[in-house]
């Protein structure tokens, strides 16, 4: 559930219907975790000022039901994820909404074995939730304290995965004002880096505000300011993290997966990498030079996450920066992923610039072509013509991708391809076919 905070479906009859619905069904399902006579779910939340009061009418809804809920208090969604998942809770709810400004928020739910609901779960979960609507109950808030020692286990995980330390290295954080502000620094101080941290002064309105992971300007500017070693910058919930070099340049999702991937090459671990299909060609071409597959998955990283578990694939993830390490966690983690990059630079001697060299970066064109209806896309004759035209000049040095969005009535297409001018041309030729057929 996502949307603007106090308004339906994050009003206060709605949350509190949640947590109804998520007590239902952790007392229907036993082997979730925790025991039957006294389960208990734990809350986390970001930074947004309407956190606090979610988290009451969720908390709410359990009581009423005699579900116990612990309160974590700011912790990234990662977080919440391992302390369900290693603690004694039958779920987890994280309230937020990641890189949305403040007025929005969201709430998510996690099973004891800290992965997403599937489908079928979450559509019991809507049914008692309007069914508990439907009866017009009275919502009332239950009074919530943290418990300080949630958050603190989830850190002395994370500095478990990095016996080594960090020490002396000199890192700018930029926690977006959201979930990380003081893990992050607590977390990398923790290890022995000198940190400078911008973006960590929560005020709860101000998450994500030109700051984070989608604004990497600041960051890029202090890391060239002080000299720093590395800048990290994580979004609102820290489930992703983008980075900038010593010198400045701009170290994406796809860049980490290769990065992390030679390591794990070079250990024996892994044979393939799972991302998605906006992942660059440029990613896929260096992988191969290495003998390293690219499987890719529709966008999402529920998606990702799937083909990880059928292909036991160890590492995985999104050109935004929400990266998988299945050897760690069951979601992305932008603490995690950082702490994986750190890693690499430290114990291979080389700085970011040098272990991202070898990837180049096609240019890459994505139009959005507003459609009246979406009628099967081989069914397009101009929009395949154009297609196969673009697919027979670029051979495997290009790519093009076509698809439906799955929430606006628009179709993408995406070309990518060595030279920028003709991607251009093929991308806005493929839209315009497209729209010449089926455009409103």
């Amino acid at each position: 559930m996502r949307g603007v905070a106090g308004e339906y479906p994050l009003d206060a009859a709605t949350t509190f219907a949640v947590g109804v619905a998520l007590a239902n069904w952790v007392r229907d399902h036993p082997a979730a975790g925790g025991t039957t006579m006294n389960p208990e779910v734990v809350i986390g939340m970001d930074t947004r000022e309407s956190g606090p009061s979610i988290a009451g009418y969720v908390a709410g809804g359990l009581a009423s039901r005699g579900v116990k809920a612990r309160f974590a208090g700011l912790i990234t969604t990662p977080g919440i994820a391992h302390v369900t998942r290693t603690g004694p809770f039958a779920a987890g709810v994280m309230i937020s909404a990641s890189h949305n400004p403040y007025r929005d928020n969201g709430i998510k739910i996690i099973d004891h074995s800290g992965f997403k609901l599937p489908d079928e779960d979450e559509h019991v979960l809507e049914r008692d939730l309007f069914g508990f609507l439907e009866t017009g109950g009275r919502a009332e808030p239950a009074h919530l304290e943290v418990d300080e020692g949630l958050d603190s286990e989830y850190i002395e995980h994370l500095a478990a995965t990095l016996p080594t330390g960090l020490a002396g290295m000199r890192i700018i954080v930029d926690a977006a004002h959201g979930a990380a502000s003081f893990l992050a620094p607590a977390l990398f101080e923790r290890l022995g880096a000198v940190i400078e941290c911008i973006g960590c002064q929560p005020d709860g309105r101000n998450i994500n505000l030109n700051c984070g992971s989608l604004h990497l300007g600041g960051l890029r500017e202090r890391v060239l300011a002080t000299g720093a070693d590395i800048g990290v910058a994580f979004d609102g919930d820290a489930d992703r993290a983008l980075f900038v070099s010593h010198s400045g340049k701009i170290v994406d999702g796809d860049a980490v997966m290769l990065v992390t991937a030679l390591r794990l090459h070079a250990a024996g671990r892994l044979s393939e990498v799972i991302a998605t299909v906006m992942s660059n060609l440029g990613l896929e071409r260096a992988l191969r030079s290495h003998g390293i597959g690219l499987v890719r998955t529709p966008v999402g990283d529920k998606y990702v996450l799937q083909e990880m578990l059928r292909r036991n694939a160890p590492l995985g993830g999104e050109q935004s920066g929400h990266i998988i390490f299945r050897d760690y966690a069951t979601t992305g983690d932008g603490l995690l992923t950082a702490l994986r990059v750190f890693e690499a630079v430290r114990e291979s001697g080389q700085d970011l610039d040098d272990l991202t060299r070898e990837l180049e970066i096609y240019p890459q064109l994505l139009v959005n072509v507003r459609v009246k209806n979406k009628r099967p896309l081989e069914e397009l004759d101009g929009a395949n013509r154009e297609i196969r035209t673009a697919e027979a000049e670029f051979g495997d040095a290009g790519r093009i991708l076509v698809r439906f969005s799955g929430t606006e009535p628009l179709a993408r297409v995406m070309v990518e391809g060595p030279d920028l001018k003709r991607v251009e041309h093929f991308a806005n030729s493929i839209a315009a076919a497209i729209q010449a057929e089926l455009g409103d």
